[in-house]
């Protein structure tokens, strides 16, 4: 039979370090005066709204301020906490909201690294969105600044706080499969564009603060029909980072965790070409790792998107009727492991040689009311800039590859560069629009 584990609600208890992370990362030196923490967020519509809506699980948090660019979008938000102010310009509210003791940021990704580094650079606790930056020179930066104002930060990744991804952190970590060798993993989602941009210019909506949400990338006119805002710039190069941007950190977060993984020797894709603006669609990317403890001599990672799927080779080592729509095959040298991301299951195989396995059981904790006790001093987070940093970059890494199809990209992660395609180093960091320069970055 097969041995296999149900995912349990990610919304269950409050504030507690979850026990497999392989990283962990203390307050910063000084508590916020009172009990509750004064929250500010950068975007409050959509996945900012959620965000607060799960901040609010601690009875220790209150919403102050908030900054969105649509402000119609963010009305439920408005409405439920009526004392907040507003703002469309997130500068703007951080000039006047001072005293407020920390920040959330849930924008599109190209105002993540912007948005939390004015806010570490103020000295403020920040929790961030996945995929944390657009560049691998952002991570790096927001990573370094943390960790040198010593400052509690969260990267949005729900997944590492719940009871399914530390059952598989620990499985890993136990040597269940022995050494691994290979890693799979994949996405169904699909937020690539094979379509040119549109030759048109729509008039801005009313109340869309549309230069606030071009931000630090370089200008250009609205095109309407939900072609940017609110929610297809995932699909766009100057925005997003398409389907590995929103699911990669997700479902590679068990893996570069459970495996102690650092940065990778070299990167290739083989499918995914974006266009001039738009990100690819069914990506394949190839990374190799340098060994840990817990992998062999080299580790082979593959990521695919859409359309692609692990080959047949590896689909004979799990025999299940389907694969699910996302997940990952750990290869080890003493069995195979599967999780099935989206169904909140593991399997062991060969299945006689794991009937009888016990599988590990943990609690749940509410990763955004873990980040609000932080602050207070209670605990720790899960997933800080110093673990989250370098897992952004593994993703973001693998987005720079699908621009260069077919060529194994060396990277050397101390000097972020790659050094065999000098033109894939002019993709390591933004260059940010006059006007929206941030120290830094």
């Amino acid at each position: 039979m097969t041995v296999r584990m149900t995912r349990r609600s990610a919304l269950k208890a409050a504030a507690g370090a979850a026990l497999a992370a392989p990283f962990l990362y203390r307050k910063g030196l000084s508590a916020p005066p009172s009990e509750t923490v004064r929250l500010m967020a950068v975007g409050a519509g959509g996945r900012g709204a959620a965000d607060i809506a799960e901040f609010a699980g601690s009875k220790a948090f209150q919403l102050v301020a908030f900054a969105d660019v649509d402000p119609g979008r963010a009305a439920g938000t408005a409405k439920n906490w009526p004392h907040a102010k507003i703002y469309t310009d997130y500068r703007k509210m951080f000039d006047d909201m001072k005293d407020a003791d920390a920040v959330s940021v849930s924008t599109p990704d190209h105002t993540h690294a912007p948005a939390a580094m004015r806010a570490l650079l103020l000295g403020k606790p920040v929790c961030c969105q996945k995929p944390l930056t657009h560049s691998l020179y952002e991570a790096r930066q927001l990573a370094k600044v943390a960790a040198e104002k010593k400052l509690v930060t969260q990267m949005g990744i729900q997944i590492h706080s719940a009871a399914f991804h530390k059952a598989v952190v620990k499985i890993i970590q136990d040597g269940t499969i022995g050494k691994v060798k290979e890693v799979h993993s994949w996405s169904g989602k699909n937020w690539g564009d094979a379509k040119p941009l549109p030759n048109r210019i729509d008039p801005v909506p009313a109340g869309l603060a549309w230069d606030n949400w071009i931000g630090t990338a370089a200008d250009r006119p609205y095109i309407g029909g939900g072609y940017y805002h609110p929610e297809n710039w995932r699909r766009r190069l100057d925005f997003g980072c398409g389907t590995f941007g929103d699911m990669g950190c997700h479902i590679l977060d068990p893996v570069f965790g459970s495996l102690a993984l650092t940065y990778p020797l070299s990167v290739k894709a083989e499918s995914g070409a974006p266009t001039a603006t738009n990100w690819g669609v069914n990506c394949l990317v190839k990374y190799i790792y340098p060994g840990t403890k817990y992998t062999t001599d080299r580790l082979a990672l593959t990521w695919y998107d859409g359309d692609k799927r692990p080959g047949d080779e590896v689909k004979k080592l799990v025999p299940v009727k389907q694969l699910s729509g996302q997940g990952s095959i750990f290869i080890g040298t003493e069995g195979v492991f599967y999780t099935a991301y989206n169904e909140g299951r593991n399997y062991l195989f060969p299945t006689e040689k794991f009937k009888d396995f016990q599988h590990p059981k943990f609690g749940t904790d509410n990763h955004f009311a873990q980040f609000v006790e932080a602050v207070r001093g209670n605990g720790q987070t899960s997933a800080p800039f110093s673990y989250s940093g370098p897992l952004a970059e593994l993703v973001l890494i693998g987005c720079l590859a699908t621009r260069f199809q077919n060529e194994t990209l060396a990277w050397d992660s101390a000097a972020m560069k790659v050094t065999n395609v000098a033109a894939a180093n002019q993709f390591v960091r933004n260059t940010y629009r006059k006007g929206w320069e941030v120290e830094g970055l």
